[in-house]
């Protein structure tokens, strides 16, 4: 069941995935959006039961060309007019796919929501949709307006993160995927919590986790869909102790002001 913070200006709600609804200066931002109950091989154990969570989005953010980070169902879910932020090179595919508002950022670039600033930055992952499909960069988000906040999409720990430290309210970090394993370029919970040493945000909310799986093991309720973001904080309390962590379930949101109160 997903949960509104109604009276919030500055809120976040995880969606699932990688896919959250960020609320901030009165701009409603969605992040690689995943909607529907089937994806491929995979399935979504909670997607979105009410259509008011991806409603009057003002602008969408793709942080790569992978399946579960771009997946044209659910973006149609969201209306023909809506504007999609998206990596240098993926702007073609959108428009074969009927999408008009399309704006390709690369790293280093910054584009404005209203008030909102969205800032691109370096992630270290395959740019391939598949072996011989499309590429694309592969992107992080600086979203920056009362609160600053850092998603990460997809990425393995990088050096410069360090960076980022000392501008972050919050980072929403994967820690880990749709399996019981987990290819190259993804951070586990242990180096999702040394990228926290590097980042120093005021809090890390876990994402990348959760819902996703292979059909037919949804009903044997594997470890990876609970346990990465509890060893996250508890591999961060050892390693990143000025970081304030939070679980945030899937369908659930946050009040940014009432954690910084």
């Amino acid at each position: 069941m997903f949960v509104n913070i109604t009276n919030s200006q500055a809120c976040l709600t995880y969606i699932g995935h990688a896919t959250a609804l960020i609320e901030l200066n009165g701009v409603r931002l969605l992040t690689d959006p995943i909607l529907r109950g089937r994806l491929m091989h995979l399935r979504h154990r909670n997607p979105p039961d009410r259509s008011d969570v991806y409603q009057d989005i003002d602008a969408v953010l793709i942080s790569h060309l992978h399946f579960d980070h771009l997946d044209f169902p659910s973006l149609k879910m969201l209306g023909p007019a809506t504007r999609f932020i998206v990596p240098r090179g993926a702007g073609l595919l959108l428009r074969q796919h009927g999408f008009k508002q399309v704006e390709e950022i690369e790293i280093g670039e910054v584009t404005h929501v209203n008030t909102v600033t969205i800032s691109a930055i370096y992630a270290r992952h395959d740019r391939r949709r598949h072996l011989f499909g499309p590429t694309a960069d592969c992107l992080g988000f600086i979203i920056g307006g009362t609160y600053t906040l850092y998603f990460a999409g997809d990425t393995d720990l990088f050096p410069e993160m360090v960076t980022l430290a000392g501008r972050l309210d919050v980072a929403l970090l994967p820690v880990w995927g749709w399996g019981p394993t987990l290819g190259k370029g993804h951070m586990d919970p242990f180096r999702a919590a040394r990228a926290l040493r590097l980042l120093q945000p005021r809090l890390a909310i876990p994402i990348h986790w959760g819902v996703l799986h292979p059909w037919g093991l949804g009903w044997l309720n594997p470890r990876f869909l609970t346990t990465p973001p509890y060893e996250f904080v508890d591999y961060a309390a050892r390693l990143a102790t000025e970081v304030k962590t939070q679980i945030v379930a899937p369908g659930d949101s946050i009040s940014l002001e009432e954690v910084f109160r």
